[in-house]
């Protein structure tokens, strides 16, 4: 071996401190690209949704998530305006106040999820408010319809209030309204665990104690992989890239329908599906018996989520995938138990990109789809089993 050689070689062998150095540079500058997208995530789309929770109480497992009455929040949706919440002397986001109804009044009480609740929409724009004008106007009847959505307001706690809320209004007719997330979460209540297990009525979470919750539970049902998974998900990064992508139908359709799609759209449904229709079955056996007991008329719809509606318009879906299957099982469901159920699917077919009309991360519907239900409900009341103007209740 020359001495040129071994020149050469002590010439190309990389220094120590630079194996800690250029990686740390390396680190450093993701960091900062990522810190820089997190901003701009943030800045055009800020989020202030969790003020809302100053007006709900989060903790009570006899009623699930309800409203503190007469009080008012604000919260903005990530993807829409700042909109406010006002609950009403019984805690609902209803247009009028918990009272007897008007002589000559033909009173809808409405239960349901975070859909009829309105998130996301001024009170003016949510179905309960927008129905009215409509069935009014069709059936030449003064109704009124009495919002008693709720976030989280799924099966089981629509059954945990029955009697005291939905009964109790005194309602002519009750339609609930479900989506195929009511039947994924047909027992949840949206419960706080750190309030449940503090005890606390009628107290707030701040951010960081409901994302520590959240993690902490992440942590505890899911892999390392999956939970780090599950934190990068929930970034303004994250979101910024989903909002843009979900903007457009095929890709996300391509994003919802990968792995053989959510369960509620496929044909040959998984074990876990089947379940908590069984349990569906049971919360609407018991609402619908009591309402017969009460005399009063039961009626539901199922409203589409965005992805059913953009498979119905275009009116084609890969081979397992049924959009409308969703839709038939709840049929089959209430109409078991003597109950009417309204069906509003067809009229998204001749709606082009009905999509657009929710948000495109969040899912729930924006204000103009918040209007497309009320018109096709209202049509469909109308014209359908209940017959309104015939019935002169």
């Amino acid at each position: 071996m020359t001495s040129s050689d071994t020149v050469d070689r002590s010439e190309t062998k990389l220094p120590r401190r630079d194996w800690i150095l250029l990686p740390s540079i390396g680190l450093l500058t993701i960091f900062l690209l990522g810190g820089c997208l997190e901003l701009v995530g943030t800045w055009m789309f800020p989020w202030e949704g969790r003020s809302l929770t100053r007006c709900m109480v989060l903790n009570d497992p006899s009623t699930g998530l309800r409203g503190i009455p007469n009080t008012i929040c604000q919260g903005r949706p990530a993807e829409g305006q700042t909109v406010e919440y006002r609950f009403n002397n019984h805690g609902h986001r209803a247009a009028m106040d918990w009272a007897p109804k008007l002589p000559g009044t033909y009173r809808i009480v409405m239960p349901g999820s975070s859909i009829v609740f309105g998130d996301g929409v001024a009170s003016e724009q949510t179905i309960a408010s927008l129905l009215p004008a409509r069935l009014s106007a069709q059936t030449g009847r003064r109704v009124e319809v009495y919002n008693e959505g709720m976030g989280f307001g799924f099966p089981r706690s629509v059954a945990l209030r029955f009697d005291s809320e939905v009964l109790g209004a005194k309602p002519d007719m009750i339609l609930w309204a479900l989506t195929p997330t009511d039947i994924e979460h047909v027992s949840d209540l949206g419960l706080n665990p750190a309030l449940e297990k503090s005890g606390g009525a009628g107290k707030s979470a701040s951010f960081l104690t409901i994302a520590r919750e959240k993690i902490h539970a992440a942590f505890a049902s899911k892999s390392i992989t999956e939970t780090l998974t599950y934190v990068l998900n929930q970034t303004r990064t994250a979101f910024l890239l989903q909002h843009f992508l979900d903007e457009s139908q095929s890709q996300y359709l391509k994003n919802v329908l990968v792995g053989g799609g959510p369960p509620f759209l496929r044909a040959e449904p998984e074990a876990k599906w089947l379940d908590e229709l069984r349990q569906f079955d049971a919360y609407a056996a018991e609402v619908e018996q009591k309402a017969r007991a009460a005399n009063v008329p039961f009626v539901a719809v199922l409203l589409p989520v965005r992805a059913q509606a953009a498979l119905i318009s275009i009116g084609e879906w890969p081979q397992g995938i049924d959009p409308y299957k969703v839709d038939r099982d709840v049929r089959s469901i209430i109409t078991s138990h003597d109950g009417i159920f309204v069906d509003i699917l067809p009229g998204f077919r001749n709606i082009p990109n009905p999509e657009q009309y929710y948000f495109p991360y969040d899912g729930h519907p924006n204000a103009a789809g918040n209007e497309i239900f009320a018109n096709l409900l209202a049509k469909e009341l109308n014209n359908g089993p209940l017959a309104l103007k015939e019935r002169g209740r």
